[in-house]
């Protein structure tokens, strides 16, 4: 034994209430993992020792997910999701309780303190049922089937979701939240007296529960694999999506009207697209003023960067404070979008303080990203408590800021004695920052600059306080996002440091994250898990196309067409179009779902339709727009459904109203003489665009094989020489940057050349 080990305190491993006596290998394996941690480690559980050594432990201890270590300790004897666990309900003739949630999900958080870390409810639990503990970040598949039956069963959905199924992983019955008993925060009926009930019935009429099964198993397949349609639609769908938004937009605050309020929920992406294309001057107002309030509200950390998940009143004041990896990549690219079509310079800082606030606190020392951040935080009592890291008491502030510094702060971001949430403040801004200066006498440059360096002490003094948990899962899917918001944002600004960071996140994923050509899903403690879903294939394929656009180095290209190879072979539905979430060689659930439901995350379809859109773009390849066709034909080609739930795919379809452009730049020597060319078309907003570079003296000849209309463009008179050209059609060449760039603002002013 070494000295370390004897120093260790005696591992209890106390039997699970209710549940049967821990096998010496199962026992084992948990010695060993607590020798690896160390002395360090500290359990989550209020059932420690007194020296503070869990008295319970399950096999959550084992995995690497942050969301499933939070239960390690419970005394619910809990397993992650596998065989294991269905023949061991198999064999007791015992229902499966499955629990999905994840790591900064406040509301799992609650339950876990008042029902999975209850005695009596852990013995019910593990007398009764087989337990399943599930992180939705590492299987959406998985969520997704049983999200659908629950939101089946009770018309919404949420996490943490619970969800009783049977040995054969059909579910019966489901829900999200519960209080652990009856009459708990105005419950009827509390979790004890559900799970009982469950039980009985699941032993004395399983006929009621077969009959449950069919019934959720039908709805399951009709909401995740719903009836293809069989045309391309028409550009009025693209008008009446439109005006639905304009119909539920909230012209005093931004968004879409009511609480709480999601910034997915008005798709700013189309709208500048559609406006593009049409003219129509109200769709820009309506993103501009959104993107507006949605940066002044608390919903946006005005110390630290950064955007929370989602407001929980219609004016973006008071978030639900998790910050999400995703959340933060979509947003940037929302507000780089908006500043290249406003030059509103609010908009532009804005973008690169969330790309700041990321490399601050949200890269690991690999490059990749971090997924996520808790709502919670300990206070000064030591307890859990929502949001208290990111809020302030005027006492906390006068502490750190001097008397004309706190006079600022308290006519700019609203500081008052009683404060605004829980008796604590959270900064907003009421009014735009150049109408604070002018009632300041400043310019808003410098109200800017006095705000950011007040905003750098108190986050200096906020890091003093316990930070709220991260979640330091790799997820393929959310750093293809990021990877793309720091390639265009680093690409557009000429910041080379962005451009670094999301090659370096790329490059892990293709070195970490790849076997055998295959991505996998999830990174965590130098383990991948999960082959990777459609997302993950769709966002990093993103990536790389953005990659190649910024640097023009054709690997990027090169691994987008492989990967698309992939999801071709193992994803795409060739007969029907559109692609399914799951490979055909991965994990058969009770159904294979195509999703298409752009909420939160857009859906790995319509990331798909754009990835299509753009090879085509790039090397005329029809095959590309062919599927891209089919795709959108089996989504949107049908008269039913709601088009709300189909906001990005519905910008994909935008641009396909227009015919695409490749602008290839072609220089005497070397690359770098595109600079100036490159730079005019960074003025404009043109996501119809695509850009190749190519030199006289080195032509790229790998690049040549893929596209080969490459060759064909010369530079001429021995200068830089740009074409603009319409599928392979192109406008006269020009060396000279003045008439490039009126070609240019004829692309981004005028409405576009329809495709016939």
């Amino acid at each position: 034994m070494k000295a370390s080990d004897r120093d260790l305190p005696e591992i209890p491993f106390q039997r699970l209430p209710g549940a049967e006596s821990q096998d010496r290998p199962l026992k084992e394996l948990f010695s060993s993992k607590y020798r690896k941690l160390g002395k360090a480690y500290q359990p989550r559980t209020k059932h420690k020792t007194s020296e503070g050594v869990a008295l319970y432990t399950n096999r959550l201890f084992l995995e690497t997910s942050p969301y499933l270590a939070q239960h390690a300790h419970n005394p619910v004897n809990w397993y992650p999701w596998g065989d294991e666990a269905f023949e061991k309900a198999k064999e007791l003739n015992r229902p499966i309780l499955v629990s999905i949630g994840y790591s900064t999900c406040h509301w799992c958080h609650v339950m876990e303190e008042e029902s999975f870390e209850d005695l009596e409810v852990a013995e019910m639990l593990n007398r009764k049922f087989i337990c399943i503990k599930v992180d939705r970040e590492e299987r959406p598949d998985v969520d997704a089937v049983y999200m659908a039956a629950v939101q089946a069963m009770t018309g919404s959905g949420g996490w943490p979701l619970n969800v009783a199924v049977t040995p054969e992983r059909k579910p019966f019955w489901g829900g999200t939240y519960f209080p652990a008993r009856d009459g708990d925060r105005g419950a009827q009926y509390g979790f004890l007296t559900i799970i009982d009930r469950i039980s009985h019935v699941f032993k004395n009429a399983p006929q009621d529960i077969q009959r449950s099964c069919d019934q959720l198993t039908a709805a399951i397949e009709q909401h995740l694999n719903p009836q293809a349609g069989t045309s391309m639609p028409g550009p009025s769908l693209l008008d009446n999506a439109a005006n639905m938004y304009k119909g539920a937009y909230d012209s005093r605050f931004g968004g879409v009207q009511g609480a709480p309020k999601f910034p997915s929920s008005l798709p700013l992406g189309f709208l500048l697209r559609h406006y593009m294309r049409t003219g129509k001057h109200e769709l820009l107002e309506m993103v501009v003023h959104s993107l507006k309030k949605m940066a002044a509200g608390g919903m946006y950390d005005q110390v630290g960067g950064g955007f929370h998940r989602y407001s929980t009143d219609e004016e973006w004041l008071v978030p639900h404070f998790e910050k999400m990896l995703y959340d933060n990549a979509l947003l940037a690219k929302a507000y780089i979008e908006g500043y290249q079509v406003t030059k509103d310079e609010g908009f532009k800082d804005t973008a690169t303080e969330i790309l700041d606030y990321v490399l601050r606190e949200m890269t690991a020392d690999s490059g990749a990203f971090f997924s996520a951040t808790d709502a919670d935080s300990l206070n000064d009592e030591g307890e859990q408590e929502e949001g208290y890291y990111f809020t302030w008491t005027p006492a906390e502030l006068k502490s750190v800021v001097d008397e004309k510094q706190f006079e600022l702060l308290t006519k700019v971001w609203g500081i008052t004695e009683s404060g605004n949430f829980e008796g604590r403040n959270i900064f907003f801004l009421k009014k735009e920052i150049p109408e604070y200066a002018q009632e300041l006498g400043l310019t808003p440059v410098e109200l800017k600059q006095q705000l950011r360096a007040i905003g750098d002490l108190l986050y200096k003094e906020r890091n003093k306080r316990p930070l709220p948990l991260r979640d330091e899962k790799i997820i393929v899917s959310w750093n293809g996002m990021m990877i793309s918001a720091f390639a265009v944002i680093g690409g557009l600004l000429n910041k080379d440091i962005y451009v670094d960071a999301a090659v370096k996140a790329a490059e892990f994923i293709d070195n970490s994250m790849t076997i055998e050509g295959r991505l996998f899903r999830s990174f965590k403690d130098s383990q991948l898990k999960y082959k990777a879903f459609l997302s993950d294939y769709a966002n990093y394929i993103a990536a790389c196309l953005d990659l190649f656009q910024v640097t023009q180095d054709e690997k990027w290209l090169s691994l987008a067409q492989t990967h698309d190879q992939t999801l071709q072979v193992f994803f795409e539905d060739s007969e029907n179009g559109g692609f399914y979430m799951t490979g055909n060689d991965q994990e058969t659930l009770i159904t294979r779902e195509k999703p298409a439901y752009d909420g939160a995350l857009p859906s790995g379809n319509s990331i798909c339709a754009r990835n299509l859109q753009r090879l085509y773009i790039l090397t005329l390849d029809v095959t590309y727009k062919t599927r891209f066709e089919k795709l959108i034909s089996c989504f949107l080609g049908k008269e039913s459904g709601g088009l709300a739930g189909y906001s990005e795919m519905l910008s994909a379809f935008e641009l396909s109203m227009v015919k695409p452009v490749e602008i290839v730049i072609v220089t005497p020597s070397s690359l770098e003489e595109a600079k100036p060319f490159l730079n005019a078309i960074k003025q404009y907003f043109l996501p119809q665009v695509q850009v190749l570079l190519t030199n006289q003296k080195n032509p790229r000849k790998t690049l040549g094989e893929n596209i080969p209309y490459l060759y064909s463009h010369q530079a001429l008179e021995e200068k830089t020489t740009a074409y603009i050209c319409r599928e392979g059609s192109c406008q006269m060449p020009t060396t000279d940057l003045a008439s490039f760039d009126k070609q240019l603002q004829h692309l981004a002013q005028t409405p576009r050349q329809k495709i016939a």
